[in-house]
């Protein structure tokens, strides 16, 4: 079993292509028989495989490079050689292809099933292609083409519609559990959540992905903490759930720290649509300090949340499918809902 691994890096290599044949056809009564020797074989290629079972990136760790066979000679009687076998490469869905020398991204297989990333190199032609009627006996024939070889980047982003932002010990894990199938580890101290956990939230006849990720740190920015390595898993959401502790000391200002790591971390990030969720209502105080945290972001939709109140997860149901956007197309079934809002200067400014 291997455990949790989001990135690594692999050297790939493409087969060459086989060389082509030098053969003369040699049959008794058969005079000035004529060249007749066969192409190479293609080289394999490098392709990889999306597999909707796999979830981790762990089983590359264990075979680090992946070489395609070479194609084989071409033969004589034009007898062509065989092909090289591919190279496949299993990897889960949301994986992308870097340089790992630049970290470019080469290519995201997002949407892929099979895709072929190097290619085999061509197989040579044999003698029996250059006859003309002034060289009929050619004694050479090409060799067959190199393949491509490159060290890569291999990593894995998971795919999520919403996903959930907060402190340790805000609540995501709770509320993933509440809302889906998943069965995240709850405990009362923090980073329970060590790796992005995934559940699915069933509405409207649609899936919704839920990515709960390890409990941000202030300083995430610089380093501190683990929540921030992982803040790459919800590059690709649609919207984010930002989860405020109501029975935190900090309550007021934990959205606004939260907002800035993720700021530093990437502008676009912050520009999703998204929603506040303020966690434990039911703990002391908690109505009221969810009074003022509404009132502090009159902008934004502020909803309140306790795992002992089922009447208070409609809502926060209803608001991720407004932040997915599985009604963009069913308008007639939206029930009038409106799109969030962002939180910039430009909502402000118009309003």
């Amino acid at each position: 079993m291997f455990g949790f691994s989001d990135e690594t890096y692999i050297d790939v290599q493409s087969g060459d292509g086989g060389a082509g044949c030098v053969s003369f056809r040699r049959e008794k009564f058969v005079p000035k028989g004529g060249p007749d020797g066969g192409d190479g074989g293609r080289g394999g290629d490098v392709v990889f495989v999306v597999k909707d079972n796999l979830r981790t990136l762990g089983h590359l760790k264990m075979v680090r490079v992946y070489r395609a066979e070479n194609g084989r000679g071409g033969q004589g009687a034009r007898m062509y050689g065989r092909d090289g076998k591919d190279v496949e490469i299993p990897v889960p869905p949301g994986t992308v292809i870097k340089n790992a020398e630049t970290g470019e991204i080469i290519k995201d297989l997002t949407g892929e099933e099979r895709y072929v990333f190097l290619k085999g190199g061509k197989g040579g032609l044999g003698n029996w292609h250059f006859r003309t009627s002034t060289h009929q006996t050619p004694r050479f024939a090409q060799p067959g083409e190199k393949g491509e070889a490159m060290r890569i980047g291999v990593e894995l982003l998971v795919i999520a519609d919403i996903g959930f932002v907060g402190f340790p010990n805000a609540g995501k894990s709770s509320l993933l559990n509440l809302l889906t199938n998943a069965r995240s580890k709850v405990a009362g101290y923090p980073f329970t959540t060590k790796i992005p956990q995934l559940g699915v939230l069933r509405m409207y006849d649609q899936d919704i992905i839920l990515a709960d990720i390890p409990g941000i740190l202030e300083g995430a920015s610089e380093g501190l903490g683990m929540g921030f390595k992982f803040l790459r898993h919800i590059s690709r959401t649609k919207g984010l759930a930002y989860l405020v502790d109501l029975s935190d000391e900090n309550y007021l200002t934990a959205f606004d720290k939260l907002y800035a790591e993720l700021n530093e971390y990437s502008e676009d990030l912050v520009k999703k649509p998204y929603v506040i969720i303020g966690t434990k209502i039911d703990e002391e105080e908690g109505e009221e300090r969810f009074k003022e945290l509404k009132e502090k972001y009159k902008d934004v939709e502020v909803l309140p949340l306790s795992i002992y109140m089922d009447e208070l997860l409609e809502p926060v149901k209803k608001a991720f499918v407004k932040l997915s956007g599985v009604l963009d197309n069913k308008k007639e079934d939206n029930g009038g809902f409106t799109s969030i809002v962002n939180r910039d200067a430009e909502y402000r400014d118009e309003n």
